[in-house]
């Protein structure tokens, strides 16, 4: 596998020059995993959401205007600029706090002090098995017990599957984007402690990627 600091830093700037040259890329729109996710935390009681990956706010500020407070992370200062103007433009930068943040690195957060996690293909970035094991169990020491996150990742399924310029670990490039494709184990694995409460395969985009959505809960 390539050096992980190296493709990270690849990717780091990859993602700066794609959200500079095309500001708002995903549009305004949530995507279908936030509105389901905002279902979810609120049957939860969830008040507080943590989004990990928010790039320029979709859906960071679909849960604001759902009412949650937001806390939204991504390694892009550009992305999280756009959001932070976004926010202010739809008048809820009162809900929504933005912190530039590696998934690499522990969470900047006290121990059970959110009440729900939200990451649409953060955790299928460029990432080795070991980083997603560790990132997610950063994600269980903040989520305050009955705490619910909900993921999505690209699985091995998936067209790009097994194509483009490999990486190892699952991991293949396409078009300058690096994926670690997820296959069932890795799910399940993810899950041990947790209570697995859904694990949803649907379709996104012209390709089209093929991902899950999985929905965990912390037990209390």
């Amino acid at each position: 596998m390539a050096d992980e600091q190296e493709l990270a830093e690849i990717q780091r700037r990859h993602w700066q020059d794609t959200y500079t040259a095309h500001p708002g890329m995903y549009g305004e729109r949530p995507s279908a995993p936030a509105t389901w996710a905002a279902d979810v935390f609120r049957a939860a009681g969830a008040r507080d959401v943590l989004e990990l990956g928010a790039g320029h706010g979709r859906d960071a500020l679909y849960f604001a205007r759902e009412g949650f407070t937001v806390q939204a992370t991504d390694f892009s200062a550009i992305g999280l600029e756009q959001l932070e103007e976004a926010a202010r433009t739809q008048d809820v930068d009162d809900r929504v706090s933005t912190a530039v943040h590696d998934v690499r690195d522990p969470l900047p957060l006290a121990d059970a002090s959110v009440d729900g996690v939200f990451a649409h293909m953060l955790l299928c970035m460029a990432l080795s098995t070991k980083e997603i094991h560790a990132a997610v169990g950063e994600i269980r020491r903040v989520l305050r017990p009955g705490g619910v996150l909900v993921y999505t990742v690209r699985h091995t399924g998936d067209a790009h599957y097994g194509a483009g310029t490999a990486h190892g670990d699952d991991i293949y490039e396409h078009g300058g984007f690096a994926v670690h494709f997820f296959d069932r184990a890795l799910v399940d694995d993810l899950a041990d402690g947790w209570t697995l409460d859904d694990v949803h395969a649907f379709e996104e985009g012209d390709l089209p990627r093929r991902l899950w959505r999985v929905t965990q809960t912390v037990p209390r």
